[in-house]
């Protein structure tokens, strides 16, 4: 821990060192751009504000501002200027900062080394002392002295501990010292990097101190300037004064005057003043007064609306948990549905999914109902407005002329009872109901209007309806005179009926007819009934009846049957028979037969026609109905005393042929709840379309009559809507209908029952066809006071409105009463004594005596004091009542006390003398046990470690109804309870885990007691018992608490694993104390990691597989040791009995989690995606919208299409197929280490020790491992939200990789970090090997929140290895590690030319050629390489002594040639290199092309080219050489004439033009020298070759030829061949021999001149002298 502190110490000065560099640094800086700026003498005022502490300096400067700024020296042109001495300023101080943090150091080190100077002496005295003290032990031990012996050893240990613990402060104090010293040399290095400033400072503050004198005089002489001109003023002004005395004499008077007037008028200001102050006190007062007031209204206010909010939350509280249990439940039962359906074999998801479409499609067939009708009460309430409208015009207007008989028109009533029927008839059923919900989601809420609009037009024209096309339908309604229904009762069938005929008849007109020459008035026949009844029709059953028809004319009549109405055609037969002419008064009969089929209201007429013209007899078929009624609906009691049981009976009749079921309750009847639930043989769906039938029966019936009230049928068409609604509701959930029917029925007998009147026993039932019942109603009044109370008589019948009773009845008061009837003892405790006052009152004007009754039961528990007593007139009386409840109190008062609820309710009466009722109170208390219960009788913590602690819960347990505090007391000292030591509070029927932690002291068997104590004294045993022993193997420390680790970092604390002496030293515990093995056993996929995890420990010696580097690696230096485990090596004798453990805690995020996120991410980015769409294909529609219907269907698609095309749809993959390390997963890691929250983990690791090594038989055998040996490590592990983590996608695992890289090649990556943090971090880095191949090329800066920084690193291997290197980003709260990696590949590249000279041959000038060489890379990573001339690189000056020898013509071997030959005229180099640099990719190839271009003729061109890999390794070198010639043919070979280096000027002697008429041969010089070889008396002749060459094809063609060959022969030459062609691109080449004739004397040189004509282009005459000689030099 000291080496901890030291750390944080040397950190701290790094830090304060640094911080003073970046000071001086950003000074440095600063001052540079202050310099830029004071070039132009433009300084800001708002930099001022820099220098809070020079606020003199700019006085000083403002001051002089008149004479400008402060001069310079005479030597320094530019004026100083307030911004430069301010940086003066600064500086001085940054500096003497420096110099005093110097000087700190520099005492901090001399005090070091002090330090270590005393340790020093002090060690040297222990060794001394350890040397005495053994050589006394070797004395004692020879003289055989035990407790000499032992003494001498127990002070030898303590010695030896000393000089250890001297030597870990040595150890300490000289890294202290190193790094006082190393603080020391850096400061010293800042300090000497500031000299040249200290410098630069001390000059100018001698300048300001100059300058500081200089306007020190200024100031001087200014100021005597100015006492001399105030002299002078103060004398002008007393001249002044002597010649105006009585002036100002005159205005003292004046100012006296006004002084006085002053005076008076202030005091009659201060009296107004005071009556204003005292007015406006008073109203302050009064302000005061309505502000306490207002203040406490809100304060009402506020906790007014306080006490609403709490109510509004418990409510919301409640809402919340109800729907949450709901949707639980709802999940509960989609589990269990999938979980059946998968046992079924069935696809689960398809099943769910189909489920909720058809759920869906279930809610639109709803809604679309609920539209339809809607729409058809729009449509009656329009037909309403039309109706009336017609009778306001046709009462302003004359009547229109009557139509033609030909045409058939239907009456408005016809209209409109077929307009209804097709309303209701419109209802999708089956297959139509399916296509019309398809085609409303098709075309959507656009067409939705319109089909609701056009529908009805369709239908109405119907092709059976005639003239269809020449009038339309309701043409005319305001034409014809119309009825309404003989009964108001009559109602409209909503089921489907059938079409009427084509032929529709109209009645009889009501205008007058003449037959026979009389005018016939009304009806010619009347029928006997007048109207054709059928009441109470069963489905199923025939009814027939006769109908008489009597002529009621004064005319001989005939009757013809001519129809029946449409609705009846189905269910009515007519059988008659025409009787031919009638008389007056004669008759004829009709037989009717109905045969219901439906359970429907019908009505209609039948149709006759007679010689006075049509009549029609009206039927009506109605069904079996309710008619209910009550005698009375009003009964009134009058006035009874309370006590007494009155009571009455009405009675219900049910007139009508259906039975129906009722129910008499208190309950007001509502919409949803005033049908009460009774079997029936139709199915739920019959009985909801009958209910709606009668519904729109009764609202279109309502329309039809009521036309002159509006308002009326909007009411009942609401009422109707409502209705179908909850009938809907009820049917499609009948549970829910039945739990509120039955949970008002409850309601209304609770209620009923509570009351004082209540109902009889008859509540419900069933009343049957023209029965009556009788119901009866008690009143029994219990308080004084009239009472009223409403009862409802509800029916199951629909159609049977609730009957209302009005009840009511006053009851008179006793005379004595209780205060209290109900005393309430709250909740008890047994064997506790509980009071309480019964208090009685008399309103008599006498005196009563009274006796407390008291129970047998509850004798031994209740006492009443006193028992009896004598109640004064108009006066009070109290009795004491006293409860003492006892255990046996359930088996004694059984009767009045519930043992479930632990409620005690016992009746107690108070007998008044006169009086025949008692006095009835009431005591209620609920009564509880104190006891506490353990969970368990005896707790066993089993084997406990003396160095570990064992917990054991136990569960706590408070039987009482009351909160009950408790404590253990008196605990032993090995034990400990929590939380909280062992003391708290158990509310009601709590159960608290109790934490029982026992520690061994010793190894022994423990058995005790624990008291736990409550808080009525109450004590509560605990039995325990444990067996303490002692491991063989402990640790320096059970319990490791790390700091706050964020997730990336670790922690990590060393530990030391040791042989316990105690077991070594009791044989009788240990019988053998030799090896041990251990095992640490760390859970699995973790962060927590130990080394060694296993090993073997001998007693005194440190011997551990797994710690075989640590042995090795202790004769590393202190440095290397510290580098590589960060702790100081142990000493030789720290050795003995100890294994370090190193215990890394290293938070990390694991993969499951990482990959739900990422799949999480995933589907929030497909749930987008989507969204986009959706909102594109809404934007498309809209755009693409168009008035006309008939593209509808062609928009659709054209949004089909583009959502195809649009949608691109995101693949979800489970998370098992989310590859750890790539894009998604990485995404995934940042995106829960920024939503990363803090969390706490603890490990309990146990690590087993063996009971001794393997058998030596087997070594392969597992040892024994006993538990008494294990002991458990404790590790509390904190992690938190990392302040910085990295944001780059090339980052994978906090690896950096450079993958494979060309050795001497250099690769650059980067990688950003970002704060995530809310404060500003510093970044440091630590320091990578100067040695290796990578290395950071920028520094690291503070990034605040939300900021980033980049980090730039090369790597550049050196040798053919992979490289492994970890660079650790430090900031205040963590350490971020990354891993380098890289691997360094010796680059294999070939190239197609090995090197050498690279010939390019003859060009013509201002032409090039090229040649290709071909690079081959071998290796698998890509080479880079560069193409270098030695024209253009910058060593070529190098050979400047040999261009100057052959130019003073030193040169002489014409075999050797420059490297760099002859440039263009231009000055730029002849060849020429593509590329000039580029990279081979791996396993690839790269052309790189040369060109020769000369711009001028010459046979001296040559360069060379380098061809030079990234790591410095030369692949090639090629000499370069070409020549150029002028014309297509040339001569190559001979001696040179003149020096290989050209100038670059062009010749300054040009070629004369040709004279008119004359073509000159061009001649060239040509020199060949031939030397013959004279050895040993022999002459070898001479031989040399010329070539002539043809660069180009020529139409004179390519021939050379040699003149006077003759004479060359005579000579000893000889040509062959002496002429020829030459082909175009090649060459021929000649030889020249020369073999000297006889005679020929040594020294003698033959020369001899002979023409060579050669013919291209242009013809060429060489000149070529041979020149033969004799040599006895051997080439």
């Amino acid at each position: 821990m000291e080496e901890a502190d030291n750390g944080c110490e040397w950190d701290v000065a790094s830090d304060t060192c640094e911080l003073a560099t970046e000071q001086l640094s950003s000074d440095e800086e600063t001052d540079g751009k202050e310099e830029d700026d004071f070039k132009t003498d433009d300084f800001k005022d708002g930099e001022v504000n820099e220098f809070p502490d020079l606020e003199w300096l700019e006085e000083l400067y403002q001051e002089n501002d008149s004479d400008g700024d402060l001069a310079g020296e005479p030597g320094d042109e530019r004026q100083r200027t307030f911004s430069a001495t301010a940086r003066m300023f600064k500086l001085r101080r940054n500096l003497d900062q420096l110099d005093n943090f110097h000087r700190q150091k520099e005492s901090a080190l001399l005090k070091a080394r002090e330090d270590l100077n005393r340790l020093h002496h002090s060690i040297e005295s222990l060794l001394e002392q350890r040397d005495v003290l053994e050589r006394e032990i070797e004395n004692q031990e020879a003289a055989k002295n035990s407790v000499a012996v032992i003494r001498l050893r127990a002070q030898h240990k303590n010695l030896c501990y000393e000089l250890q613990r001297e030597e870990e402060i040595e150890a300490h104090t000289n890294n202290e010292l190193r790094q006082q010293e190393l603080e020391l040399s850096e400061v010293e290095l800042e300090v000497g990097k500031f000299c040249m400033l200290r410098q630069e400072v001390q000059e100018e503050e001698r300048v300001f101190q100059i300058l500081k004198a200089q306007n020190a005089v200024q100031r001087l002489q200014q100021e005597k300037k100015n006492s001399h001109t105030l002299q002078l003023k103060i004398q002008n002004l007393k001249n002044f004064d002597r010649g105006n005395t009585d002036m100002l004499e005159k205005m003292g008077t004046l100012s006296e005057k006004k002084t006085e007037d002053g005076r008076t008028n202030r005091k009659v200001g201060a009296k107004y003043l005071k009556e204003t102050i005292r007015r406006m006190q008073q109203q302050e007062v009064e302000r005061e007064q309505k502000k306490r007031e207002s203040m406490q209204k809100r304060i009402q206010a506020v906790k007014l609306l306080k006490s609403n909010i709490e109510a509004t939350q418990e409510n919301l509280r409640v809402r919340h948990s109800r729907a949450k249990a709901n949707t639980l439940k709802k999940e509960r039962q989609q589990k269990r549905l999938k979980e059946s359906l998968q046992a079924q074999g069935i696809n689960s998801t398809r099943h769910i999914y189909q489920q909720k479409r058809d759920e869906e499609m279930k809610q639109k067939q709803e809604e679309f109902k609920e539209r339809q009708k809607a729409r058809r009460l729009e449509i009656v309430e329009k037909l309403v407005e039309e109706e009336q409208l017609v009778k306001s015009r046709k009462a302003h207007q004359a009547p229109l002329p009557k139509t033609k008989t030909g045409h058939k028109i239907l009456s408005p009533g016809r209209i409109r009872e077929k307009l209804l029927r097709y309303l209701d008839s419109v209802h999708p059923s089956g297959t139509e109901r399916d296509t019309t919900l398809r085609n409303f989601s098709a075309s959507g809420s656009s067409s939705e209007s319109e089909y609701q609009e056009d529908i009805i037009p369709k239908e109405m024209q119907h092709p059976s309806l005639p003239d269809s096309l020449e009038e339309p339908e309701f043409c005319g309604l305001w034409d014809q005179k119309f009825k309404l229904p003989l009964n108001e009762k009559t109602t409209l069938t909503p089921t489907e009926v059938k079409r009427e005929p084509a032929v529709v008849y109209r009645k009889l007109s009501t205008t007058p007819k003449k037959v026979g020459g009389k005018q016939i008035k009304g009806p010619s026949f009347t029928s006997k009934p007048e109207v054709i009844l059928f009441k109470d029709f069963e489905v199923g059953e025939t009814y027939k009846k006769k109908v008489i028809l009597t002529n009621i004319s004064y005319i001989t009549n005939h009757c013809k049957f001519l129809g029946i109405s449409a609705q009846l055609q189905d269910f009515i037969m007519i059988n008659f028979q025409p009787p031919g002419p009638l008389s007056t008064g004669m008759s004829c009969e009709m037989q009717i037969t109905f045969h219901p089929s439906i359970n429907e209201d019908l009505e209609g007429e039948v149709d006759f026609a007679s010689a006075a013209g049509r009549f029609s007899v009206p039927v009506r078929c109605t069904i079996k109905r309710c008619d209910l009624e009550v005698d009375n609906q009003f009964i009134d009691f009058g006035s009874h005393v309370m006590g007494q049981i009155i009571s009455r009976t009405i009675t219900l009749t049910n007139k009508g042929a259906l039975a129906t079921r009722f129910s008499l309750d208190t309950t007001k009847p509502v919409p949803e709840i005033h049908q009460v639930q009774m079997p029936s043989h139709r199915s739920a769906d019959t009985q909801q379309d009958t209910i709606c039938a009668d519904q729109n029966q009764s609202s279109a019936s309502v329309a039809t009559r009521e036309l002159h009230n509006m308002d009326h049928v909007l009411d009942r068409s609401s009422v109707s809507r409502q209705c179908q609604r909850e009938s809907q509701v009820s049917a499609a959930d009948p549970r829910s209908a039945s739990v509120s029917s039955s949970m008002h029925a409850q309601i209304a007998e609770g209620f009923s029952d509570s009351c004082d009147i209540r109902i009889g026993n008859v509540r419900e039932g069933d009343i049957g066809p023209f029965e009556s019942v009788k119901l009866e109603i008690i009143f029994s009044p219990t308080v004084p006071g009239e009472v009223k109370l409403d009862l409802y008589i509800k029916f199951s019948d629909p159609t049977s409105c609730p009957i209302a009773i009005l009840v009511k009845g006053e009851g008179v008061g006793l005379p004595v009463w209780v205060v209290e009837p109900n005393i309430d003892m709250k909740i008890c405790m047994f064997d506790h004594l509980y009071q309480e006052v019964v208090t009685l009152q008399s309103s008599t004007s006498r005196a009563l005596k009274l006796t407390f009754d008291l129970w047998p039961e509850m004798r031994k528990h209740m006492e009443i004091i006193p028992r009896t007593g004598f109640l004064q007139a108009q006066s009070s009386f109290t009795a004491h009542l006293k409860f003492v409840p006892r255990n046996t109190l359930p088996q004694d008062a059984n009767k009045y006390f519930d043992s479930a609820t632990s409620v005690l309710e016992v009746p107690m009466a108070v007998q008044v003398a006169g009086q025949v009722q008692p006095v009835i109170y009431t005591v209620q208390a609920i009564v509880t046990s104190s006891d506490l219960k353990f969970g368990q009788s005896e707790v066993d913590f089993g084997y406990c470690s003396i160095y570990q602690s064992v917990k054991s819960s136990v569960r706590l347990t408070n039987m009482s109804l009351l909160p009950q505090e408790f404590g253990f007391v008196g605990l032993p000292e090995f034990v400990d309870v929590q939380p909280n030591d062992g003391f708290g509070t158990l509310l009601p029927q709590e159960t608290l885990e109790i934490d029982i932690i026992f520690s061994a002291n010793k190894a022994k068997e423990y058995r005790f007691h624990l008291s736990c104590k409550s808080g009525i004294n109450r004590v509560f045993p605990l039995a325990c018992r444990a067996m303490g022993v002692c491991p063989t193997l402990a640790l320096s420390h059970s319990l490791v608490q790390f700091g706050p680790t964020a997730v990336g970092d670790h922690s990590t604390a060393l530990l030391y694993l040791t042989y316990n002496q105690t077991v070594r030293n009791q044989s009788k515990q240990r019988p053998s104390a030799g090896a041990r093995l251990f095992s640490f056993t760390p859970p699995q996929d973790s962060s927590i990691s130990i080394t060694p995890a296993a090993g073997r420990l001998l007693p005194g010696k440190l011997i551990t597989k797994s710690m075989q580097l640590l042995q090795h690696d202790f004769e590393l230096p202190v440095v290397q040791w510290r580098c590589r485990y960060g702790v100081r090596p142990p000493s030789v004798e720290n050795l003995t009995e100890r294994c370090l453990v190193l215990v890394t805690f290293k938070p990390k995020l694991e993969d499951r989690h990482i990959k739900e996120e990422a799949l999480r991410l995933l589907l929030k980015a497909k749930q987008t995606n989507e969204e986009d769409i959706k909102k594109l294909l809404e934007e498309e529609a809209k755009r693409e919208a168009e008035p006309n219907k008939g593209k509808k269907l062609s928009k659709s698609s054209k949004m089909s299409d583009f959502s195809s095309k649009t949608a691109t749809p995101i693949e979800t993959q489970p998370p098992d197929n989310i590859d750890a390390g790539g894009q998604r997963f990485e995404e995934a890691r940042a995106s829960l280490l920024h939503s990363f929250t803090s969390r706490y983990s603890e490990y309990t690791i146990p690590y087993f020790v063996s009971d001794g090594d393997p058998p030596e038989e087997d070594r392969q055998t597992q040892p024994t491992w006993s538990p008494l040996n294990t002991v458990y490590l404790k590790l509390q592990c904190p992690a938190v939200q990392p302040p910085l983590v990295v944001v780059s996608s090339n980052i994978r695992n906090y690896a950096l990789d450079f993958q494979q890289v060309a050795v001497g090649e250099r690769v650059i990556k980067r990688f950003s970090v970002q704060n995530i943090s809310e404060e500003s971090l510093e970044l440091r880095s630590s320091l990578l090997d100067i040695y290796g191949p990578f290395s950071l090329l920028n520094s690291l800066r503070g990034i605040g929140p939300g900021e980033k920084h980049t980090l730039v690193l090369a790597f550049c291997p050196t040798l053919e290895k992979k490289y492994c290197e970890t660079l650790e980003v430090r900031c205040q709260k963590m350490t971020l590690a990354v891993t380098l990696r890289g691997e360094g590949i010796v680059p294999a590249i070939t190239s197609s030319h090995s090197g050498g000279l690279l010939d390019f041959g003859y060009v013509l000038e201002k032409e090039s050629t090229s040649q290709v060489l071909k690079l081959q890379n071998s290796s698998a990573v890509t080479v880079g390489f560069k193409a270098m001339l030695y024209s253009l690189s910058p060593s070529k000056t190098q050979g400047a002594d040999e261009k100057v020898a052959l130019l003073l013509g030193g040169y002489t071997d014409s075999k050797i040639q420059p490297v760099v030959g002859t440039h263009n005229y231009n000055g730029l180099s002849v060849f020429s290199v593509q590329p000039v640099e580029a990279s081979i990719a791996a396993r690839q190839s790269q052309d790189v092309v040369v060109t020769f271009h000369p711009d001028h003729p010459s046979v001296n061109y040559s360069d060379r080219l380098t061809i030079e890999l990234v790591n410095k390794t030369k692949l090639c070198v090629l000499d370069l050489r070409g020549a150029a010639s002028a014309h297509n043919m040339y001569l190559n070979g001979g001696d040179p004439l003149t020096v290989p280096i050209e100038s670059l000027l062009p010749p300054l002697i040009t070629s004369q033009p040709e004279l008119a008429g004359q073509s000159e041969e061009m001649e060239i010089p040509v020199l060949v020298t031939l030397r013959a070889s004279y050895s040993m008396g022999t002459i070898r002749p001479a031989v040399r070759e010329l070539q002539i060459g043809c660069i180009r094809a020529s139409k004179k063609g390519s021939d050379f030829l040699w003149d006077n060959l003759a004479s060359l022969q005579q000579r000893g030459f000889s040509v062959e061949p002496s002429k020829g062609s030459v082909e175009a691109g090649s060459r021929h080449t000649i030889k020249l021999t020369w073999t000297p004739q006889s005679g020929h004397k040594p020294n003698e040189v033959v020369q001899m001149c002979v023409p060579l004509t050669v013919k291209g282009d242009e013809t060429r005459v060489y000149n070529v002298t041979l020149m033969a000689l004799v040599s006895t030099h051997v080439d």
